[in-house]
């Protein structure tokens, strides 16, 4: 393998990857010619790379065919008045034998083989096509697909339509990224004067310099008089020597379908997952599946909880008549404390259309804001990949609150101790006497006995206590809830980033992984 063939197969290779990267997002003409360099790229380096292919082209009476002959030294091209003369191309090889298979792949049934030792033009397979202004349909078919397969071209024109439209317009403009391997031939030649045929050639070359195939050279021939044949089979010879023509021409395949493939992609700056976005999206899906009620379901059974536990005794029983909230919304069990088969589910009212309608509008601002400067098919992907999952994303939420650890038992080992004192505290005196102790001498306090003191006092103390650890259980509930809603938000963060972010930044990295390997692709 040449050092040419080293640099295009990495090339080749990238474009491919652009290709499957842009599946079913970029243009689908634009894949499918993409597609196709690539299949001819890989058919024509398997198909004898020593061979150089080149084609004859040009208009009908251009004396394409009788340059043919001369450049062949035989009568194999039909010649006549009639028109169009060639109907079908016909290949010329020098050699022992025959590419009977790169011939196949070519489609030309038309071959002869000139029998030679070393020659100058051993390798070269030369084409005479069809005109390319026919007026049989099959026959410009012909020279479209040809065109597009052999290494390089030699346009054949003549002193009075060499400027037409149908040559200029139809091929030689669109076939600028190839002007390296195509040369143009003004042939009859002898019908012009030398002062005229100057004339003639620096026309010529100012039309291909303006359609930007400055590199494309020009000589003059002359079939019937074989003026400059030899000069013409030369440049054959050192294009077959050189042995690049078909490397170049693959070479500027893949550069014009990486172009082209490139400007479908555009050229802004990747986008990126704002922050803010993800934020507010998850926020809103938060809302939708419940999380408001659930952090308040915890710090109003944390007060239940907290006050039934802590309050004074003669009271506590109101608090036990309220329902708990966590189990209402069946979120009372601890991690993992369901049956194994069961799916683990909550009772939260579903989300209200308000609800819903935020979470909607969270995940249409997050896919706007990652499409955004996106061509239409990626962006129509990366709002795909947001919504996708959408149908099933509430019942996923709903299974990640009802897993959360809300975290309720922790912390709660004050409630006994409190409650144990309270009670110390309020029955001691009857306790003591069942016990047998002796009573209390009598003493006075302020002209009041101290038992009736001790009785207000306990009295007044478990209120107080029950005041202090209302004052505490409220602290403990708006902490549990900072707690459960943290928490929470990390459960519906882990969802929302499974269901919607990470398909979201999958599409935005398989775009940048799409334009970075254009961008290999196209570089020369």
């Amino acid at each position: 393998m040449s050092a040419a063939e080293d640099r295009l197969a990495p090339r080749v290779r990238a474009l491919g990857e652009a290709v499957a990267a842009a599946e079913g997002r970029a243009d689908a003409a634009v894949l499918e010619k993409a597609r196709a360099v690539l299949d001819r790229a890989g058919a024509r380096v398997a198909f004898s790379g020593s061979y150089t292919v080149v084609a004859l082209a040009g208009a009908t009476g251009s004396g394409k065919s009788s340059l043919f002959n001369a450049l062949t030294r035989t009568d194999l091209a039909r010649v006549a008045v009639r028109r169009p003369t060639t109907s079908k191309a016909m290949a010329v090889s020098w050699g022992s034998e025959l590419p009977h298979e790169l011939l196949d792949w070519l489609d030309v049934t038309g071959r002869h083989l000139v029998p030679s030792g070393p020659h100058e033009l051993s390798d070269l397979v030369l084409l005479d096509l069809p005109d390319h202004d026919s007026t049989e349909v099959s026959h410009r078919l012909a020279v479209d697909r040809l065109v597009d397969l052999v290494d390089a071209l030699i346009w054949v024109v003549d002193p009075e339509k060499y400027a037409d439209a149908a040559l200029h317009d139809g091929y030689l403009k669109r076939l600028a990224p190839y002007a390296e391997v195509m040369m143009v031939v003004l042939n009859q030649s002898d019908r012009l004067a030398p002062e005229e045929l100057d004339r003639c050639l620096s026309d010529l070359r100012r039309l291909l310099d303006s359609e930007g195939l400055r590199a494309t050279p020009i000589m003059a021939t002359s079939a019937l008089r074989e003026t400059g044949v030899k000069e013409l089979r030369e440049a054959l010879a050192r294009t077959v020597a050189a042995k690049q023509a078909m490397v170049r021409r693959l070479s500027a395949d893949v550069g014009v379908a990486a172009r082209t493939l490139g400007d479908d992609l555009g050229g802004g700056a990747v986008p990126v997952l704002d922050t803010k976005l993800r934020e507010r999206a998850i926020r809103g899906l938060g809302e939708a599946a419940g999380v408001p009620v659930v952090v308040d379901g915890v710090r109003r059974a944390w007060r239940r909880r907290g006050s039934v536990a802590t309050g004074w005794p003669f009271v506590t029983w109101f608090a036990r008549l309220r329902p708990d909230p966590l189990k209402k919304l069946r979120l009372d069990l601890k991690p993992g404390e369901h049956s194994p088969t069961e799916v683990n589910r909550t009772s939260l009212p579903k989300a209200t259309s308000v609800q819903r309608a935020r979470a909607e509008q969270g995940l249409r601002e997050l896919a706007d804001g990652a499409s955004d400067g996106l061509p239409r098919g990626w962006a129509d992907a990366v709002r795909l990949a947001a919504h996708g999952r959408e149908s099933l994303l509430f019942d996923r939420l709903d299974a990640a609150i009802a897993g959360t650890d809300l975290s309720v038992r922790r912390g709660t080992w004050w409630w006994a101790l409190f409650g144990v004192v309270g009670v110390v505290w309020l029955f001691s005196g009857p306790v003591l006497a069942w016990l047998g102790f002796p009573p209390l001498p009598q003493v006075l306090w302020y002209h009041v006995p101290v038992p009736t003191w001790l009785l207000v006092g306990g009295v007044l103390g478990g209120v107080l206590l029950g005041v202090l650890g209302r004052a505490l259980v409220e602290i403990g509930a708006n902490g549990h809830a900072r707690v459960a809603r943290k928490s929470l938000d990390a459960a519906v963060g882990a969802v929302v980033a499974e269901a919607v972010l990470d398909p979201v930044q999958a599409e935005l990295d398989r775009y940048a992984r799409a334009r970075d390997a254009v961008r290999k692709a196209a570089a020369a």
